[in-house]
């Protein structure tokens, strides 16, 4: 019977010089980059766990969406005494509500908002938004009866009550222009607006709260007046 060489384990012995001499060969070869797993439970110094950039906020729609019917509602009328959202806060001119209280579509809202940015075109500034379209419009078809559901999604709107501030700007921008890109804007948007300055006074309903007029003025509540003299602020017809 005839064995091959095959037959039996070989065994074969490398020098250590034979791999010193291919490490000198390969110095000038750049190895590939080995990436190692990052573990997320443990902070490193060189990871960054936040973002400097803010989020994307979409002010024409809700993030939740519209799973839960809203109602039509009214807008919040602050009968307390409070003043909040009728001055300029983060600009130096804004656009002011000077009508009564309406629900404003969004699609009016972005046409009104690309108005301004269309005027103030080729110029530094930034504008601010002081409303946001949350609330749901449900409709139904022309003549449908009554009953059987609110009805499917139409568009979202923004309750806007009366004196409200709706649009900011700041920069380096002339007064005449950002009143002619405001009026264009109201132009857009239902109802009556105003210009308005930081530093302007705010409005309590549709009373401005000015030098002579004090918040414990209209927090106060109605006197009741004597007859007399309420009867003497009635014109007469004929001369006494």
């Amino acid at each position: 019977m005839k064995t091959g060489l095959l037959s039996s384990p070989c065994f074969c012995f490398i020098p250590t010089s034979f791999y010193s001499s291919i490490r000198s060969n390969c110095r000038g070869i750049p190895r590939p980059a080995v990436h190692h797993p990052i573990d997320r439970n443990t902070p490193q110094a060189t990871q960054r766990t936040f973002s400097s950039k803010p989020a994307l906020f979409n002010w024409l729609a809700p993030k939740r969406g519209h799973s839960d019917k809203n109602r039509k509602g009214r807008p919040r009328v602050r009968t307390g005494g409070s003043t909040k959202g009728t001055t300029v806060e983060f600009g130096d001119y804004g656009i002011r509500l000077r009508s009564h209280d309406r629900r404003i579509p969004a699609k009016q809202l972005e046409i009104a908002a690309n108005t301004i940015r269309q005027r103030l075109r080729g110029q530094r500034y930034r504008l601010y938004t002081r409303v946001a379209a949350n609330i749901g419009v449900y409709t139904k078809g022309n003549e449908v009866r009554m009953g059987k559901g609110k009805g499917s999604f139409d568009h979202w709107a923004a309750r806007v009550a009366v004196s409200r501030i709706l649009f900011e700007l700041k920069g380096d921008l002339h007064e005449q222009v950002v009143r002619d890109a405001f009026r264009l804007a109201g132009n857009k948007l239902p109802g009556l607006y105003e210009f308005v300055r930081k530093g302007d006074p705010p409005v309590m309903g549709i009373t401005k709260v000015e030098a002579g007029t004090s918040l414990e003025q209209l927090h106060r509540p109605r006197r009741k007046l004597p007859m007399d003299v309420t009867a003497g602020r009635i014109p007469a017809t004929t001369p006494p």
